[in-house]
C-alpha cells in the first residue's frame, strides 16, 4: 500500500514526488515519458534560479531531486489504464499490474491538438510535424511552416530558423502573441516571414511528403504556399480521461477542475500541472501545483490514520 501515487513523470510529477518524500510518504511515480513534454524543449529562460537551461537539464533535476528521497520514492515507466475508487483507498490499473494508494496526484499534462484537414493524417510524420526541436534538423535551408501563434509556435519558429532557410508562421489572427522577448526574437530575424489572418484548408503532397499548403485566402496572388515540412502549434489538450472515468469534475475544456489546494471533488484524488483548470500553463506552475497537490495529499493520509486510531 503505497501512501500515494503519482500518474505522469513530467515536471509537475517529478516536483510532486520529491515533496511527497520530503513528507515521508511512501511515493509511486508512473509514467510513460520521463521528463515529460519540457524535455522537447530547447531553451528554459523562465524557470526562477535558472537564467538559461534545456528542458532536460531542468527535468534531470527534478528527478534527481525526487529520487534523493530514494527511501520513500519510486519511479516506474509503466502506462496508466484506470483507477478504481475504493472505501479509503484507490487501486491503480497499469499495464503490467494492479497496485493500491491511499491517495492519487494527477500529472498526466497534455498532448498537442491536431490540425484536422484534409492531408493530415496521410502526411502526419512524412512532412507534418508537432516537435521543431526533434525534426527540425531534417529541414536544413528548406522551406516550413508553423501553424499557430502562441508563444510556444513563435519558439518552434526560431527553433526552425537555424536550420531552415525559410520559416513561414501562419496565424488566423491580426498578430501573433508570443512573449514580449520572443517577439523581438522574431523581428530580427530575416528569415521568418508572418502570415496573418489565414487559415491552412488542405496540407498536400506526394509520395515523397509535403509540399504544400492550401489557404483560406490567396497569399502573393497564389492559394497555395509551397512547403518541404509543416510543424503544427494550435495548442494542447487535456490528458484527463483517467480523472474523467473516474468521476472527477471536469470544465469546458477537459481539464480537471481543482481548487488551490490541488483537490479534486473526490476526496483523495488529486490533480496538477497542465491537466488541470489553471489558465497560465507554465513549467514552473505546474511544478508548484504538484508541491500543492503532494502536501494536500499529506493532510489526507494524515486525517486517515487519525480515524483508524
Amino acid at each position: 500500500m503505497y501512501d500515494v501515487i503519482i500518474i505522469g513523470s513530467g515536471v509537475t510529477g517529478l516536483a510532486a514526488g520529491m515533496y511527497s518524500g520530503r513528507l515521508g510518504m511512501k511515493t509511486l511515480i508512473i509514467g510513460e515519458a520521463p521528463g515529460g513534454t519540457i524535455m522537447l524543449t530547447n531553451v528554459v529562460e523562465n524557470y526562477p534560479g535558472f537564467t538559461r537551461l534545456t528542458g532536460q537539464e531542468l527535468a534531470d533535476k527534478l528527478k534527481e531531486h525526487a529520487l534523493d528521497y530514494k527511501e520513500f520514492v519510486e519511479i516506474k515507466d509503466d502506462k496508466v489504464l484506470s483507477v478504481e475508487k475504493k472505501a479509503k483507498s484507490f487501486i491503480v490499473n497499469t499495464s503490467n499490474e494492479k497496485i493500491e494508494a491511499k491517495t492519487v496526484i494527477l500529472a498526466t499534462g497534455t498532448k498537442w491538438r491536431e490540425l484536422k484537414v484534409p492531408g493530415h493524417d496521410e502526411y502526419k510524420n512524412r512532412g507534418v510535424h508537432y516537435c521543431a526541436l526533434c525534426d527540425g534538423f531534417f529541414y536544413r535551408k528548406k522551406t516550413v511552416a508553423v501553424i499557430g501563434g502562441s508563444d510556444s509556435a513563435a519558439k518552434d519558429a526560431l527553433v526552425l530558423a537555424e536550420h531552415a532557410k525559410k520559416v513561414y508562421m501562419i496565424y488566423r489572427g491580426e498578430k501573433i502573441r508570443p512573449e514580449p522577448v520572443n517577439a523581438k526574437r522574431i523581428d530580427v530575424k530575416q528569415n521568418i516571414e508572418i502570415i496573418n489572418l489565414a487559415n491552412v484548408t488542405q496540407i498536400k503532397g506526394n509520395e515523397k511528403g509535403v509540399t504544400g499548403v492550401v489557404l483560406d485566402k490567396p497569399y502573393n496572388g497564389k492559394p497555395e504556399l509551397l512547403l518541404d515540412g509543416v510543424f503544427i502549434a494550435i495548442g494542447h489538450l487535456a490528458l484527463s480521461d483517467i480523472a474523467k472515468q473516474l468521476g472527477a469534475e471536469l470544465n469546458e475544456k477537459g481539464e480537471v477542475k481543482v481548487n488551490r489546494k490541488s483537490e479534486t471533488n473526490i476526496p483523495g484524488f488529486f490533480a496538477a500541472g497542465d491537466v488541470v483548470d489553471t489558465h497560465f500553463k507554465q513549467a514552473i506552475i505546474g511544478v508548484a501545483e504538484g508541491v500543492m497537490a503532494a502536501y494536500s495529499a499529506s493532510e489526507y493520509v494524515g486525517a486517515l490514520s487519525l480515524q483508524k486510531n
